[in-house]
């Protein structure tokens, strides 16, 4: 159980620093290229919502894994 425990944790910080580390290529994208602003725009919405859906994921298994385990 504690493997499973540690690859939870490995993968939650890749998410959050994949997440984090898209979000600011965007912004520096959108200094740089105005005219494609609303493209980075929707990528970052995009971004947020994945990281969203992937830490629910992870909430809903912890909260399995507590009431089953």
């Amino acid at each position: 159980m504690d493997i499973v425990d540690e690859m939870a944790l490995a993968f939650i910080v890749l998410i959050r620093s994949g997440a984090v580390l898209r979000i600011v290529y965007c912004f520096i994208s959108i200094a740089s290229d105005e005219e494609q602003a609303a493209t980075y725009k929707k990528r970052i919405k995009n971004t947020i919502m994945f990281y969203i859906l992937a830490e629910s994921v992870y909430v809903i298994r912890d909260i399995a894994m507590h009431y089953y385990g």
